[in-house]
């Protein structure tokens, strides 16, 4: 199994060169190629990357943005859920988030175990190096991906989007960052 270690960490910038990327998914694909650093430039969501210096190319990214956990009346069950996570006198209307907006594989490197590695990586960073407040990670999950986000720990927020084709998901990082602190 690789890991992740294995290969360069670097965070995408616009004067960067783009090595090769080919994952499964073509529109994982183009928001690498062509809209990621438009994105970063546009303060709208930061994208970073694996590289394997030796083969030059891309192995796999992920990119991040702000997000919110909100109130949904149509989902009371499922926000009294959410709200009991927190302490009666931080209770809110919004919880603070980040979304992990893009997160792909290349196809060569498939079945490695890399993706939920690169989870824990970014449930790791944003526990360990917090640079904002942030209770939950999210995701629109595609319909085909929700298996491994299941598999990685991630709850849905709703069952209205269970025919659509992508699902709101969500992990919450405060018994991470516990199990982190007691090194286990």
């Amino acid at each position: 199994m690789m890991h992740l270690s294995d290969f360069e960490f670097v965070q995408l910038t616009q004067d960067m060169p783009l090595l090769p990327f080919v994952s499964g998914d073509e529109d994982l694909n183009s928001f690498l190629m062509e809209d990621a650093k438009n994105y970063s430039a546009d303060l709208m969501a930061v994208t970073y990357l694996f590289i394997d210096k030796e083969k030059q190319q891309t192995v796999a990214y992920f990119s991040l943005l702000n997000d919110k956990v909100a109130y949904d009346p149509r989902e009371k069950g499922i926000w009294n859920r959410i709200n009991r996570l927190i302490p009666n006198s931080k209770r809110r209307r919004s919880y603070p988030s980040a979304k992990i907006a893009r997160l792909a594989v290349a196809k060569s490197y498939e079945r490695e175990g890399l993706g939920s590695q690169i989870l824990e990586y970014v449930k790791y960073f944003m526990v360990t190096e917090p640079k904002i407040g942030c209770r939950f990670l999210t995701v629109d999950a595609y319909a085909n991906a929700t298996p491994f986000y299941e598999k990685n720990r991630f709850q849905y927020f709703t069952m209205l989007d269970t025919l659509d084709k992508t699902r709101l998901m969500y992990f919450d990082l405060k018994p991470f960052k516990e199990h982190i602190e007691q090194g286990l």
